[in-house]
C-alpha cells in the first residue's frame, strides 16, 4: 500500500512546466477564428463579430491578487499537487496574468460567441449592436486546454476582463457571485450531478467593481443601492463550454446565408461536439449525418436525466435559457441559481426570471431548448428526408422520456418499489400545505418514519390536528407500499438519494460577508459539507449547515431573491 500511494503521489504534477506541457489547443487549432481578430488577443472593445468560432482574447490581470481557495477533490481528478499552490506562476495564470508563461502555453485565451433563445423565442434585443453579432463570453475566458490523466479539460476564467462579447460592460466578477460559482459546483458534483468543476478563487486586494444589490435588510425586489465589491476570478473546468446558444449562433447564420462558410462553421462545432463530450458513445467510423441523430438521442438523454437530477435536490437554474443549457449534459454558468428550502413547485430565486424557469418548470423549460438544439442541427441534414424524420422523432419523444425520468426520480426518492401517482401528488399538497423543507423533509422521510412527530422539524410552521391527522394516514399508506421489504435497505437507498446538506442561501451570504473582511473559515466548512453531502458529519456539522431557515430571512434582499449578481 505504501509504495502505491508513493508511485501515486510520484505521478502528480508538482512543477508549473509539468502544468503547462499538459496543454492541447485542439478548440483553437481545429476550430476558426474570427478572421478579424487579433493576433495577440489584444481585443477588448465591444464589437459586432460575423463568423469564426471564437476570438483570441488575453484576461485581464487582477491587481494584487490574492489565492482564496481551491478544490482539493478536482486538483486530486486532475493529478494537481497541492504544490503547485506555492508556485507564483501557476497562481498568477488564475489571477488571469498570462505574462509569466512559456511554450507549448500561450499568452492569450479564447472567447466565444453564442445566440440567445429564451422559452424557444430568438432573442437579438441583448445584443447592443440589435444583430445578435456581440452576444458571447463577456467576462468569461478560456486560458488552457489539456489532458490531464487521459481526459480533456478546459479551463476558464470568470470575470477575466472584457472581451469583444462584453457589451459595454467590464468584464469582471464580484467575489460575491465567484464564490456562490466556486462552492455550487463542487457541491453538484458530490450530489452526483454532472457539472463544470471549480478549480481555483482569487481575489483582488484592490480592484473594485460597482454593482447593483441591495441595502441590509431590504425586502425590495429589485437593487435598491449600488455597492463597491471586490473584484474576482474563479476559474471552471469541464470537458467543454459548448452549449445550445452556440449551435444555434452558426445555425442561423446558415439560415440568413450570412456568409460563405456559414455551413461548414456549424459542422465543425457539431463535430467538435461528439468528437469531445461523445467521442464515447458515438463512433465516429459512421457517416458524420447518422451521427447527428446518434448525438440528437444521446444529448436527449443526458438532458432528461439531468434536469431530473436538478429536481431530485432542490437545484433551480433560475434563467434556463439556450445560452446556459450546456450540450454536454451538464450544469453550467450558476448565476442566478438558487436551491429550494422551503418547497414550492413555483420557486425561483432570480428577479429576472419567471414562471416559466421555476423549479418544476424546469423539464418543460428543458424540453424547449432541445427543441432550439433540434432545429439547429437541421441545415446539416438538409434533403435527407429520414433522417430529418428521425430527428423529429427524437425531439417529439422529449416529453415522455422526460415524464418517464421524473417518475423513476421519485420513486427512488421515496424508496418505492413502483410508482404511485396518487400517493405523490397526495404527498406534494401536504408538503404545500405544511410548509416543509424540501432537503430536510426528505432526509427525516429516509428514516420511515410510521408517524408526524419527526417529520416536524423539517416544519416551518406549527400544522393543525386535521393536518397532522392526514399526514399519518398518508405515512401509513406509504408505509403499506414497503411492506415485505428490507427497511434497513430501502432507508439507506433514499440516504443516497436524499442530502443531508444543501445549498442554503442564507448560510452562503455569511460565507461570503466573512470572506469580504478576509475571513474564510465558514467557506472552509462548506467545503467540507459539501463534499459530503450524503454524510451525517459530526454534531457540530449538523448544528451549523442542516438547519430551517430562519423567520428573519424569509423575503429578505439578497437571501430570498436577488438580481443577476455579477
Amino acid at each position: 500500500m505504501i509504495k502505491k500511494a508513493s508511485i501515486q503521489k510520484n505521478l502528480e504534477i508538482t512543477t508549473f512546466n509539468e502544468f503547462i506541457n499538459k496543454v492541447d489547443y485542439s478548440f483553437m487549432d481545429n476550430l476558426e477564428a474570427d478572421p478579424e481578430s487579433s493576433s495577440d488577443g489584444n481585443d477588448y472593445i465591444p464589437r459586432q463579430v460575423f463568423s469564426g468560432h471564437y476570438v483570441p482574447v488575453k484576461p485581464t490581470p487582477l491587481s494584487a491578487p490574492e489565492y482564496l481557495a481551491h478544490s482539493k477533490n478536482l486538483f486530486k481528478e486532475l493529478g494537481l499537487s497541492d504544490l503547485l499552490l506555492q508556485n507564483k506562476d501557476f497562481l498568477r495564470i488564475f489571477s488571469g496574468d498570462l505574462s509569466n508563461v512559456k511554450k507549448p502555453m500561450r499568452k492569450f485565451g479564447w472567447a466565444t460567441g453564442y445566440a440567445l433563445s429564451i422559452y424557444g423565442k430568438e432573442y437579438n434585443q441583448q445584443c447592443p449592436f440589435k444583430t445578435g453579432n456581440g452576444y458571447g463570453d463577456g467576462r468569461a475566458i478560456s486560458i488552457f486546454e489539456g489532458i490531464f490523466k487521459g481526459k480533456r479539460w478546459e479551463i476558464q476564467l470568470k470575470g477575466s476582463g472584457p472581451t469583444p462579447y462584453c457589451r459595454g460592460g467590464d468584464g469582471r466578477a464580484v467575489l460575491r457571485s465567484s464564490i456562490r460559482e466556486f462552492l455550487a459546483q463542487e457541491l453538484m458534483h458530490s450530489l452526483g450531478i454532472p457539472t463544470s468543476r471549480s478549480l481555483t478563487l482569487c481575489l483582488s486586494k484592490t480592484d473594485t467593481i460597482l454593482r447593483p444589490w441591495y441595502k441590509k435588510n431590504s425586502i425590495e425586489i429589485e437593487p435598491d443601492i449600488i455597492l463597491e465589491n471586490k473584484a474576482a476570478i474563479s476559474t471552471r473546468v469541464a470537458p467543454s463550454f459548448l452549449r445550445i446558444g452556440q449551435i444555434e449562433l452558426f445555425a442561423r447564420r446558415v439560415k440568413n446565408n450570412s456568409h460563405k462558410n456559414a455551413l461548414k462553421e456549424l459542422k465543425l462545432i457539431v463535430k467538435r461536439l461528439i468528437d469531445i463530450n461523445y467521442n464515447q458513445d458515438i463512433n465516429t467510423n459512421l457517416p458524420f449525418k447518422k451521427q447527428i441523430i446518434e448525438l440528437a438521442s444521446l444529448y436527449r438523454k443526458r438532458l432528461i436525466s439531468l434536469v431530473a437530477d436538478w429536481i431530485r435536490v432542490g437545484y433551480c437554474q433560475g434563467n434556463f435559457n439556450s445560452d446556459n443549457c450546456a450540450l454536454g449534459g451538464y450544469t453550467l454558468d450558476y448565476g442566478p441559481f438558487g436551491f429550494c428550502e422551503l418547497f414550492d413547485p413555483n420557486f425561483q430565486p432570480w428577479t429576472g426570471g419567471g414562471n416559466h424557469f421555476s423549479f418544476l418548470n424546469q423539464p418543460l423549460a428543458a424540453e424547449i431548448n432541445f427543441k432550439m438544439f433540434i432545429n439547429s442541427l437541421k441545415p446539416l441534414l438538409e434533403n435527407e428526408e429520414n433522417l430529418l424524420e428521425r430527428l423529429n422523432h427524437i425531439q417529439e419523444g422529449f416529453y415522455n422520456s422526460m415524464q418517464d425520468e421524473m417518475k423513476i426520480m421519485w420513486t427512488k426518492k421515496l424508496g418505492l418499489k413502483n410508482y404511485d401517482d396518487h400517493l405523490i401528488n397526495n404527498l406534494f399538497q401536504l408538503m404545500i400545505t405544511t410548509k416543509v423543507d424540501y432537503t430536510k423533509f426528505f432526509r427525516l422521510l429516509s428514516d420511515i418514519p410510521k408517524e408526524i412527530t419527526p417529520l416536524k422539524k423539517s416544519f416551518y410552521k406549527d400544522c393543525s390536528s386535521e393536518i397532522e391527522s392526514l399526514w399519518n394516514n398518508w405515512l401509513y399508506t406509504w408505509n403499506n407500499s414497503l411492506r415485505d421489504c428490507d427497511l434497513k435497505k430501502i432507508s439507506a437507498d433514499m440516504k443516497k438519494v436524499n442530502p443531508r446538506y444543501i445549498w442554503r442561501e442564507w448560510i452562503i451570504a455569511f460565507a461570503y460577508e466573512a470572506a469580504e473582511k478576509g475571513d474564510l473559515n465558514l467557506i472552509k466548512d462548506l467545503q467540507i459539507a459539501f463534499d459530503n453531502p450524503y454524510d451525517d458529519l459530526t454534531i457540530d456539522f449538523q448544528n451549523k449547515f442542516d438547519l430551517l431557515r430562519p423567520i428573519k430571512f424569509f423575503n429578505k434582499a439578497g437571501i430570498s431573491h436577488y438580481s443577476c449578481s455579477s
